[in-house]
């Protein structure tokens, strides 16, 4: 039964992406390609002092990047401090420095990790003002970092990647903000709650009293899940009636994960010249994700052990308006991408389950992975593949018409490397250190064993590639764990970013090669399985032996 389930909500979801393809994808090309400002977008520029028709090198664009996600952190850390003070606090205190950073730095790397109870502890202003507007702006960071990329394959012999300033306000503006409108009104008519109530009391069945939380959830939980941020307004995120009421709701904000990511490849198939390529970065992608989700679906379907095998699958932290198949669809959506959100609690899940979402943020969310972070680590991807198959036919290789020679490669190399280490070294020092050791395991971890090493390794893991999903057996409000989560969220976030616009500009300083009859095909389902074989190689080879370590010990138990 949830294997029919399942393979009737993923044909109505591929339907449905397949529908906003094309127009969305066309639409993004458009804003980013069209020489005309709005009228709104020229009064910030004067504002803020940016001319809109000066191009920038890849060392400005990288500049602007790192400057507004510094003035971003620094907001949203005072907002935080100052909660007291503010209106709409709810009569919050100020949140701690520690889980300030943490926060902070969680939003503004779009991975909206929460280390906390967000109802309990943020008040409306900070909700808005400060998480709400960064799932917007993060979101545009990384739309404008991949279009950056784009145009270093499609320019020719400029040196230039457009201007960021641009970039990030077409993509906020023209692009997430009217998108967000839209969604949220369909939410709120979906029964996802709306309002500034605070904290009501209310009589229980049972004749007792409960608080119940309000607040502005609807337009929060639009931009989450189509900015692939995650982060929710409830503790439980779109596991709470409030953010996810029905079966539909959840399917719909399911769409709205994958909607941009999915339509990013029309729009770089536009933007490139040749919508081929697009197809097959959309087809490698795809096929990630349908086997991703296949694998998880089985193993929490098989269960493992008599009690749920008799209950028909592992229900075990999963919702019962939801079932199995759209937990699975939704873990696979959530983590794959780069939006972190959760409908059930992914620690619940059965070893092998567990580990296919671990391995989901693991594979880079580049199927179709967070929006635009998927698209550019997917062509990151493509480089590396174009350069292996160069080597076996002994050939410079060639990606759409520009060569890759050792300095591309190398900032591929170092892409591919950097969150790998980020993870495995804080994995590492958070048992090898006696002092941090002794605190993880006697104040964060729950599970002690195996389970617990999975906990920490899914910690690590989330926050060093912008997920912002955790597994719930982990408390992560302590010192080691803020700090060194937030590191590994803005190394996670930021190192990546400066090798693909390094790259970018490269490319773009380059002249077109032309065909030849020794260039590789970059359209064809050789090159897809291609792709695709390289990416499931680089992901095994790096992580398989932490896996065998935690999930993959745990599950042959």
């Amino acid at each position: 039964m949830e294997a029919w389930l399942l393979i009737a909500q993923l044909a109505t979801l591929a339907i449905i992406l397949a529908v906003i393809y094309r127009p969305l994808g066309d639409y993004i090309a458009y804003t980013f390609t069209s020489s005309k400002d709005l009228k709104v977008e020229r009064g910030l520029y004067r504002v803020v002092g940016v001319d809109p028709t000066r191009e920038q090198t890849w060392g400005a664009y990288l500049r602007g990047v790192l400057a507004f996600s510094l003035i971003g952190v620094l907001f949203v850390y005072a907002l935080q401090r100052l909660q007291e003070v503010l209106p709409y606090s709810l009569g919050l205190p100020a949140v701690p420095e520690g889980l300030s950073f943490n926060t902070a730095v969680s939003f503004v790397t779009n991975t909206n990790w929460q280390s906390y109870s967000p109802e309990v502890t943020m008040g409306y202003t900070v909700q808005i003002a400060g998480l709400a507007v960064q799932n917007f702006v993060s979101a545009g960071v990384g739309i404008a970092v991949a279009v950056a990329l784009i145009r270093g394959f499609s320019r020719r012999s400029t040196g230039t990647l457009g201007n960021f300033w641009v970039d990030l306000t077409r993509a906020t503006f023209r692009i997430l903000l009217p998108l967000a409108v839209i969604t949220s009104i369909v939410l709120i008519a979906g029964g996802v709650i709306q309002n500034f109530s605070g904290f009501t009391e209310v009589t229980t069945l049972t004749g007792g009293t409960a608080t119940v939380p309000g607040g502005p959830v609807a337009s929060q939980e639009a931009i989450k899940l189509l900015g692939t941020n995650g982060g929710g307004f409830f503790n439980v995120n779109s596991a709470h009636p409030f953010e996810n009421p029905t079966p539909w709701t959840n399917l719909f904000e399911i769409v709205l994960m994958l909607a941009i990511p999915f339509s990013l490849p029309r729009a770089f198939g536009k933007m490139v010249g040749d919508n081929r390529q697009g197809y097959a970065i959309l087809a490698a992608m795809g096929t990630l994700f349908v086997v991703s989700l296949a694998a998880l679906t089985t193993f929490e379907i098989m269960g493992s052990g008599t009690g749920t095998q008799l209950a028909g699958g592992a229900m075990e932290g999963k919702e019962q308006r939801f079932g199995i198949a759209a937990s699975t669809l939704f873990a696979t959506t959530s983590t794959i991408t780069s939006t972190g959100a959760v409908n059930s609690m992914h620690d619940s899940f059965t070893s092998l389950g567990g580990m296919m979402t671990l391995f989901n943020m693991m594979l880079g969310e580049i199927a179709p992975g967070g929006v635009g972070s998927g698209l550019y680590g997917m062509l990151i991807i493509a480089i590396i593949t174009v350069f292996i198959a160069g080597l076996l036919v002994g050939r410079t290789p060639e990606y759409l018409g520009k060569k890759l020679g050792p300095r591309e490669i190398k900032l591929a190399s170092l892409y591919i490397l950097t969150t790998p280490t980020i993870v495995l070294v804080g994995t590492a020092l958070s048992f090898a250190i006696p002092a941090i050791r002794e605190d993880v395991e006697g104040t964060s971890i729950w599970n002690p064993g195996l389970h617990g090493f999975t906990e920490v390794l899914y910690a690590f893991t989330s926050a060093s590639n912008n997920n912002g999903s955790a597994f719930a057996g982990i408390t992560a409000n302590t010192p080691w764990f803020n700090t060194a989560l937030g590191v590994a969220m803005l190394l996670g976030r930021f190192i990546p970013i400066v090798f693909v616009l390094a790259l970018a500009g490269s490319l773009a300083a380059q002249g077109k090669v032309p065909v030849t009859a020794g260039t590789l095909p970059t359209h064809r389902p050789q090159f897809v399985g291609l792709l695709v074989g390289v990416v499931l190689i680089v992901v095994a080879l790096t992580y398989f032996p932490v896996l065998a370590l935690g999930p993959l010990a745990e599950g042959l138990q």
